[in-house]
């Protein structure tokens, strides 16, 4: 005891108790996915409140010097039932909140598992152990010290709970303005409590009674045929009576309001008062359907109904070890899933990552948890190192026969990755595509000028623009990583069969029938390849042989071929109403592919080029006032984007148009200045650019320099372009020759290397070029009508045969639906 004693006296001045603001790393190691069920526990750091795996807490002592952590050990059971919890429970608040854990929101899920849990300290490098109640014998002020810091640990919510709360945590309704002045019809309507049946139709669920003339009506009809007929929200177009109730979700606490007037989902603080208009008694209600929150986490939760794509209808052998390791689905978080399962099938990602895992964790900052390479490296580690695929064992041996595994939850890394993004850094389900640019924009800025797995995705598209009027053209390039693949629905081989379809959905939907099955288009690839290389008519293009606005020809090609050539098929589109919708498409993709007639030639000899002249922006008259293009300001206002961003928008694109202009917002919208007001040359004030800008900052320049350029290069091209790094890039392709005469000069004039451009870095973007001939190894492929909903699952081939990641299941794959993917992974067929 007097060992332990003097043990814990040492360690006493680095035992800290946690505050407010103090991550709490309970759940997870810093350096790989064990936790406090994994075989060795988890050991929290006393003072750093890190957690550590049993493999790596002697490394963190090592580095640091911290001796005393927290060792959590549980274990798992399933919980006895309580034959005594009955209807005598009080019921639970109904949330009015898309959230889980906070005011208003869900209760958590009750775990149908409960755990012994084992809690002592462990005093390091002794590895003296002492229970947590083995702190008797103790000097009180010492006990109680310790025993405060232990509790606050046990007690604190995790790292990475809170995270979870925040990124479930969903809009508050609000209080309807129809709530204080509803009138109510004196018609002697009395509701029953239960035996209810819409008025119009033989619907007895998904029912709304209007509380202004007490009308039972079904709800809204749902794009997949189910829901209701539509009788409630008719009933207002006829009536323009604003408030609705669901029945079955009346209970002591509220209910599932809905105002058609405000078009969302409300709060009535006079409902008890509406209610009993009709002889509804609020205390005296029980619930019997699920709320509309419910329904919504029920759909952004539930997976497995898409069978084509998911190959639900066959049995499908479950696959386990090194490269085969499933992933938890976070909350919506299969887009994520998707993506990294592809990435790190590819050598130069593992290359960088997790050949080099023990230098990366060597090197990792204070808090690793925050550093990029230390969690990517810790992923990639989890999914290729096959200790994490295994069976999951809650299920015994039916688990392992759907092929379920435990798999990793990453939660460090999306709570990383996602920090301080409007949309990654929620739970609400995202664009596939929209995350790979965003992680290899990480990865970009995080290798500085180290080794980039990136670059096997880069590659060069030329643009090439003819003047209609004058013949001359102008050439430009530009780094781009995903090829954007047009869906030409005119090419669709099976028109009679939509036209059939179209006519019998209508003819349903009238009848408010029963959808017909889905007849899908089919659109040869061969179709969809013309229509990426066809020239695109581009109107009042500034052309500068002419000084004037003329009309132009724009054909895009690759002035290099990656290594991995990813192709995106467009299937999202905007409506019209700028709505977004989903192409419903078939396109046969081929298992290889030749992309060699694609290949750019540059400035041909009979082509003669346009002059580099930049195009004005501004009358003579008011040399300060820029001729912007209203109509498309308007256009874009409209979208709700803010009006200084869209006057931007339209002065960088140079006047080329709406597309032009939403392609800048869109690439912009994170900019810290995305809404400052547009400042031109000249002048200070709004409508002139600062004559001495903000230095260019040292992200846009590492990143520019990561591509193979010099850093004299990378400054010049940011302040010739007001430090915009997408127009920065631009900028040095077109002024390539300009560049490369100026390194020669440089080097014919004897500056030293510091003054000039290294010499060891070579001039142009590091891109791999090589032969345009592919093979297909991944497709990503997304159920739903849009990106914002439904689910993400991916197909990798692995050792000549196809494997489908869906979240926890890892499978072999039977029948990959290659006609369906969204995202497509082509690799170089070596010549």
């Amino acid at each position: 005891m007097a060992e332990l004693s003097e043990a814990l006296l040492s360690v006493l001045p680095s035992i800290r108790v946690p505050k407010a603001g103090d991550r709490v790393h309970k759940d997870e190691c810093a350096f790989s996915f064990d936790t406090p069920e994994s075989d060795g526990g988890l050991y929290i750091c006393m003072n750093t409140f890190l957690g550590f795996g049993k493999q790596y807490v002697g490394k963190h002592y090592e580095k640091t010097g911290q001796r005393v952590y927290l060792h959590l050990k549980k274990t798992r059971k399933l919980k006895e039932e309580d034959t005594n919890s009955s209807s005598g429970d009080p019921p639970r608040k109904k949330p009015t909140r898309l959230a889980i854990g906070v005011e208003g929101g869900f209760d958590i899920p009750e775990e149908k598992y409960e755990y012994d849990e084992y809690v002592k300290i462990v005093i390091l490098p002794e590895h003296l152990d002492i229970p947590r109640d083995g702190l008797e014998g103790l000097p009180d002020m010492v006990k109680d010290r310790i025993s405060s810091a232990i509790e606050a640990i046990l007690t604190a919510d995790s790292a990475s709970r809170k995270q979870e709360v925040q990124a479930w945590d969903g809009e508050v309704r609000r209080v309807s303005r129809h709530a204080f002045s509803l009138q109510q019809l004196q018609n002697a309507v009395r509701i029953p409590p239960c035996g209810w049946k819409c008025s119009k139709c033989d619907m007895r669920e998904n029912l709304w009674l209007n509380m202004t003339d007490g009308s039972i009506l079904c709800g809204r009809r749902y794009f997949d045929g189910s829901g209701g007929n539509n009788h409630a929200v008719e009933h207002y177009r006829e009536t323009g009576y604003p408030l609705a109730v669901k029945l079955g979700t009346i209970t002591p606490d509220g209910a599932d309001v809905y105002s058609y007037d405000e078009d969302d989902m409300v709060l009535d603080p006079n409902l008890a008062e509406h209610l009993a208009h009709f002889g509804i008694d609020m205390l005296k209600m029980q619930k019997t359907d699920k709320t509309m929150t419910e329904l919504e986490i029920d759909m952004n939760q539930r997976i497995g109904e898409w069978e084509l794509i998911q190959e639900s209808g066959v049995q499908l052998k479950p696959l386990y070890g090194p490269g085969y390791t499933g992933i938890r689905n976070l909350g919506n978080s299969c887009y994520l899933n998707s993506v990294v399962q592809v990435l790190f099938s590819i050598p130069d990602f593992q290359r960088k990552y997790v050949d080099k895992l023990e230098k990366i964790f060597q090197n990792s900052p204070a808090d690793p948890t925050q550093d990029f390479n230390t969690q990517v490296a810790k992923l990639g580690h989890g999914l290729l190192s096959g200790e994490y695929s295994k069976p999951a064992a809650s299920d015994g041996e039916q688990q392992v026969d759907k092929g379920i595994q435990d798999g990793i939850a990453p939660r460090m890394f999306k709570s990383l990755v996602g920090k301080g993004h409007p949309e990654f850094s929620t739970n609400r389900q995202q664009d596939a595509q929209e995350f790979f640019l965003h992680f290899i924009n990480m990865v970009e800025r995080n290798c500085r000028s180290s080794e980039n797995p990136n670059e096997v995705f880069r590659f060069l598209v030329e643009e090439k623009l003819k003047c209609l009027a004058t013949e001359k053209v102008k050439y430009t390039q530009r780094v781009d990583y995903i090829m954007q693949l047009p869906v030409p629905m005119e090419a669709a081989l099976n028109k009679d069969e939509l036209l059939e379809y179209e006519e019998r959905k209508r003819q349903a939907e009238e009848e408010k029938q029963p959808l017909p099955e889905l007849v899908r288009a089919k659109v040869p690839f061969s179709s969809c390849l013309e229509a990426y290389g066809a020239p695109e008519q581009v109107d009042d293009f500034w052309s500068t042989a002419l000084q004037a606005k003329s009309v132009a020809l724009k054909t895009t090609r690759f002035a290099s071929f990656p290594d991995y050539l990813v192709i995106q098929i467009k299937k999202f589109t905007f409506g019209l109403d700028w709505v977004p919708k989903k192409l419903d498409v078939s396109i046969e993709m081929p298992d290889e592919l030749d992309i060699s007639a694609l290949q750019g030639t540059g400035l041909q000899p009979e082509e003669e080029e346009m002059p580099d002249i930049a195009p004005p922006l501004v009358t003579p008259d008011e040399p300060k006032a820029p001729m912007l293009d209203e109509s498309v300001i308007t256009q874009l206002v409209e979208m709700g984007f803010p009006t200084d961003a869209c006057r931007k928008a339209v002065y960088y694109t140079g006047n080329s148009g709406a597309e032009a202009a939403m392609n800048w917002v869109m690439s912009h919208m994170d900019d810290p200045d995305f809404a400052n007001p547009l400042v031109l040359p000249g002048s200070s004030g709004p409508g002139s650019t600062i004559a001495c800008p903000d230095p260019p900052s040292e992200d846009s320049v590492a990143t520019i320099v990561s591509m193979g350029f010099s850093r004299d290069q990378a400054m010049k091209a940011l302040r010739a372009t007001n430090n915009s790094l997408e127009r920065a890039v631009d900028w040095i392709f077109s002024h390539i020759d300009d560049l490369d005469a100026e390194a020669a000069m440089d080097i014919s004039e004897g500056r030293s290397a510091a003054e000039s451009i290294s010499e060891s870095v070579p001039v142009g973007p590091k891109v791999r070029d090589g032969s345009g001939k592919y093979q297909l190894f991944a497709f990503i492929s997304h159920m739903g009508t849009s990106t914002m909903c439904g689910h993400y699952v991916c197909h990798i081939k692995k050792d000549s045969r196809w494997v489908i990641y869906n979240d926890q299941k890892v499978c072999a794959s039977e029948k990959p639906p290659k006609d369906l993917g969204y995202i497509y992974f082509y690799q170089r067929i070596s010549s």
